[in-house]
């Protein structure tokens, strides 16, 4: 296949696009806009209640970040009129059958003339409601497979899932189907359905109780982690999604099916330019605490390695697979990742940070630059526990009891700063099956599509994690990137 073939099979396509208000979505409307601008009609569903409400949320979160500056160049002042003429805003959501499409004319339309659905729509956050991330990322897969079955054109069904579907696995870990209801502790057999049925009873469990809206919340994250750890998945979020491939894999028939598996998803590695991000991604959870001078450690352990993907790569190999695989009966893996072509030191990355933040220190809001020292690195989470309770607790506790008789302002600053050390402290043990992930991720599928574009194509739709020179990315692409866009005082 020729670089005009890729580009060329968008020609005249029309293509729906969920969750496409998010990082990676915008990226691929981005992405397909600026290399084809023939195509037919991107079809994005938004989260609104009416189609006014979707077309402001188009202009406000997508057309209008920086992340089409490139595409805005590009069109100059025809932008605005190009979007009009090729971007449908339909106020929807994937919970609802149809994905809550109102407009009948419009949605019978779709079914006859959508040829690409690329399912992105997602929640997550790790321990989110159970409720919540069943109905996204389990049932609302199964609802955007029985829509796409509608379409009478289609020629592909690209879902996008994470490659920590596996859980916490050691080792090699495989580009394989999830089969359905096979559980990771092979120990208890799972019922999805069962899963629907159990939370509906918890549910009304707590409605009888007339539990307050706080209670219901607390009660369905606790409920959700205590489900995926049954079955052995360490949070709801990967857990909801290993049941949505599940679901599509067995429930597809004979509609080409492709499931993107990335890892760690970071800015963007070189187009539509360097470094742009949204959202800060859970490495970025402690760089984000060091630069604003409020961490002085770092949880790693440096003998594992930490699988990050630049975006743009993981758009890239998105739409060469859906072009590849169009109209091909069959299901296909990809796990884009790097861990097995260009492993990453997490030691590293302390390094990194440090001469980062040293050489560009960020702006207190008294407008003094926030001076850093070296991070310390500890390196399980017990030595993290005795760090924090050394360092932070137990000087705490005693400045508590020394002020017991003194002003209420003593005893409220020692609340608000339990409650940090706290969430500091709930952070860690969330992201800690990450922190000390102990597999590497295949990614022979994914090689193999690559190598089957020529030279021409590669400049274009490049995701070759081998060409990553992790310093220059992180130094000059990723964390100005987390800076500019995600750090706030």
């Amino acid at each position: 296949m020729e670089l005009n073939d890729i580009v060329r099979s968008l020609e005249n396509k029309s293509i729906l696009v969920t969750g496409s208000t998010g990082f990676l979505a915008k990226i691929f409307i981005e992405k397909v806009l600026r290399v084809q601008p023939n195509v037919k009609k991107l079809f994005l569903l938004i989260r609104a209640t009416d189609i006014n409400s979707a077309k402001q949320r188009l202009h406000d979160e997508v057309i209008e970040k920086e992340l089409f500056r490139v595409l805005r160049e590009k069109c100059g002042g025809d932008l605005n009129s190009f979007i009009l003429e090729k971007v449908v805003p339909l106020p929807g959501d994937v919970l609802y059958e149809n994905l809550g499409i109102q407009n009948r004319e419009m949605m019978d339309d779709m079914w006859k003339t959508i040829n690409i659905i690329v399912n992105v729509a997602a929640n997550t956050k790790f321990d989110e409601r159970y409720d919540v991330a069943l109905d996204v990322n389990t049932f609302g897969s199964k609802n955007v497979l029985d829509f796409a079955k509608k379409c009478v054109k289609l020629e592909m069904l690209l879902h996008v899932s994470t490659a920590y579907v596996c859980g916490e696995k050691s080792g090699v870990i495989l580009e394989n189907h999830l089969k359905m209801g096979e559980a990771l502790n092979v120990k208890f057999g799972l019922d999805i359905q069962q899963e629907k049925m159990h939370l509906t009873e918890a549910l009304n469990e707590l409605k009888s109780l007339n539990a307050t809206e706080a209670e219901k919340r607390l009660a369905m994250k606790e409920l959700g982690m205590k489900r995926a750890r049954l079955y052995g998945w360490p949070n709801t979020y990967v857990f909801t999604k290993a049941m949505g491939e599940m679901i599509m894999g067995e429930l597809r028939g004979n509609l080409p099916l492709v499931v993107v598996r990335p890892t760690v998803v970071t800015c963007t590695y070189k187009e539509p330019f360097p470094g742009w991000i949204e959202g800060t991604r859970h490495i970025d959870i402690l760089t984000v605490g060091y630069g604003k001078g409020k961490l002085t450690c770092f949880l790693t352990d440096p003998t594992l390695v930490l699988d990050v993907i630049p975006a743009d790569m993981v758009v890239n190999a998105m739409i060469v697979a859906m072009v590849t695989h169009a109209n091909q009966t069959s299901q296909f893996i990809y796990h884009v990742a790097s861990s097995l072509r260009n492993p990453f030191n997490p030691n590293v990355l302390t390094d990194y940070v440090f001469n980062y933040f040293s050489k560009n220190p960020v702006i207190s809001k008294d407008g003094k630059p926030i001076k850093v020292k070296r991070p310390i690195i500890l390196t399980s989470m017990d030595t993290f526990v005795t760090h924090m309770t050394v360092h932070y607790i137990l000087p705490l506790k005693v400045f508590e009891f020394l002020n017991l008789l003194c002003c209420n302002y003593s005893r409220q600053w020692c609340t608000v700063t339990n409650m940090k050390i706290s969430l500091v402290m709930s952070l860690a043990e969330l992201y800690a099956p990450y922190i000390f992930f102990k597999g590497i991720f295949d990614d022979h599928n994914t090689e193999r599509l690559r190598i089957a574009t020529s030279t021409r194509e590669a400049a274009t739709f490049y995701f070759d994690p081998t060409c990553i020179d992790w310093y220059d990315y992180f130094t000059k692409n990723h964390l100005p990137g987390v800076v500019k866009y995600n750090l706030k005082l």
